[in-house]
């Protein structure tokens, strides 16, 4: 039995335009640069501006329009208000910058490069190797992967050639042909089936009587586990040979190449992309002045030939292609009214909150110290600018500021704070920047353990738990005291 019921429900839901600003907001400087040009693509009644030197502010997109459905053709918006033809156009940026300031440019370097899987094929091609053995050859390269190593199990390589390629072979016949062809070719080290293997075709591939090489050689193949721990007592124990002598192999095995496949393209192109800052800050009588740059952002405004079409419409209100081009140019109008008002949010919303964080930051700003990072949340910044945290979140992501001290990176701005014996709220930047300063100091010969550092930092000032330590040190990429250890 069908029942009907009423029921009320409280929802919200973002309108399109609103998503589009949320992601015009999160845009770096060469993503909005390129979400430009896509929107002059999309939008004809939007076009750049080439006088760049108006300070025009931003126009309102505060109407709204209903738009009428294609069968009842009803124009009977005003023409007039899209007509401002003794006004100055629109602008989407105005310049914060002298004729004397730096430009950033927009560069991209193309720059074309042979893969691995090119230069191997070209040599195991040219090497005396039979025709069904040269099938296994390649496609053993084909399996290789950026770095040079085969990390797949020899098993699945031989049911892989039996089922794609019809070539029925043993796990010897392709472990023999790895081991004498793939792994003969250049560069040395290819075809590895691990670090140690890797490592050790490269030092097996130096003929020389050095003592240190072949030294370096049996530490690899015969101690490569206390190598790798740094368990160097060991080793001198079982070679009875001096610290000298470890040292002199230990050079040799430095300049090795733990990734061989790493000289050459992952693609035939590959782009270098510069950095270009959205933010430009300046330090000017102890003043810290956030601007934006907008270099890269073109100056946008109504088609005068749109308006021209709609002036012809005013004057001709019977004809129904008139009235089909008329309701086409109104919504594109609407866009393009909507767009420039967008951008005029997005730079407000990016402005504000830039200046919020270098409210928060001045004195980092000034001094370039990291030390004077003040510990600071996205909470901190919403609470200044009145902006949702989500708002500051996109702001803030992939974005870069052009400061004295150097181009930064926003998130590095933000940290979580401790307390310290005076009772002061500390930045986890600035404990992690004696952290830092601990252990490029310590005697590598005795570097300090983790408790070590716990009583470090309780000296300066800073009682924080051995796990603590541990995860900030992993943090900072910092191994334990056991591998930082040196002769």
């Amino acid at each position: 039995m069908l029942k009907q019921n009423l029921q009320l429900k409280l929802g919200q839901k973002l309108a399109p335009q609103q998503i589009q600003l949320m992601k015009l907001i999160q845009l770096h400087t060469l993503e909005f640069e390129e979400e430009l040009e896509r929107e002059l693509e999309e939008n004809p009644a939007l076009e750049k501006v080439e006088d760049e030197n108006s300070e025009e502010e931003y126009p309102k997109a505060d109407e709204e329009y209903e738009s009428e459905g294609n069968e009842s053709i009803e124009t009977d918006f005003d023409v007039d208000e899209y007509l401002y033809d003794d006004e100055p156009s629109y602008k989407t940026a105005s310049s914060n910058y002298s004729a004397d300031d730096e430009e950033f440019d927009n560069q991209s370097l193309l720059t074309e490069g042979q893969t691995l899987y090119d230069y191997l094929l070209e040599q195991i091609r040219l090497s005396s190797i039979d025709e069904e053995d040269l099938k296994i050859a390649e496609y053993l390269i084909g399996n290789l992967d950026t770095d040079g190593y085969l990390r797949r199990e020899i098993k699945s390589i031989v049911d892989d050639l039996a089922f794609s390629q019809g070539v029925y072979t043993t796990q010897e016949k392709v472990t023999d042909i790895l081991e004498n062809y793939v792994q003969k070719l250049d560069p040395p080290g290819v075809g590895a089936r691990d670090l140690r293997e890797c490592l050790l075709l490269q030092i097996e591939k130096k003929v020389s009587s050095d003592s240190s090489v072949i030294l370096a050689g049996n530490i690899l193949r015969n101690q490569f586990d206390a190598l790798a721990n740094k368990h160097y007592n060991k080793i001198l124990q079982k070679y009875d040979i001096d610290e000298e002598d470890l040292k002199g192999a230990l050079d040799e095995i430095s300049r090795l190449s733990p990734k061989v496949g790493g000289n050459f393209d992952t693609q035939t192109i590959t782009i270098n992309q510069e950095i270009i800052p959205d933010f430009v800050i300046q330090v000017k009588d102890n003043q810290v002045i956030p601007t934006l740059n907008n270099k890269n952002a073109p100056s946008l405004r109504v088609s005068d030939e749109y308006k021209e079409i709609l002036t012809t419409y005013s004057h001709d209100k019977k004809s129904a292609e008139h009235k089909q081009a008329a309701l086409f140019i109104k919504q594109k109008l609407d866009a393009a009214k909507w767009y420039i008002d967008a951008i005029n949010q997005r730079q407000n919303t990016l402005l504000q909150t830039i200046t919020a964080i270098v409210k928060l930051q001045k004195d980092y700003f000034i001094s370039g110290d990291e030390k004077n990072i003040r510990p600071m949340i996205l909470k901190d910044v919403a609470d200044i600018t009145g902006f949702d945290i989500s708002t500051i979140s996109r702001v803030v992501k992939s974005k870069y500021a052009d400061t004295p001290n150097g181009i930064i990176y926003l998130k590095n701005l933000f940290s979580d704070s401790l307390t310290n014996d005076d009772g002061e709220e500390v930045s986890t930047k600035e404990i992690k920047q004696h952290l830092q300063e601990a252990i490029d100091k310590e005697n590598k010969r005795k570097p300090y353990t983790d408790d070590a550092l716990v009583g470090i930092l309780k000296e300066k000032g800073y009682n924080i738990a051995r796990r603590t330590i541990a995860k900030y040190r992993e943090q900072l990429n910092i191994p334990v005291a056991r591998l930082r250890k040196e002769l």
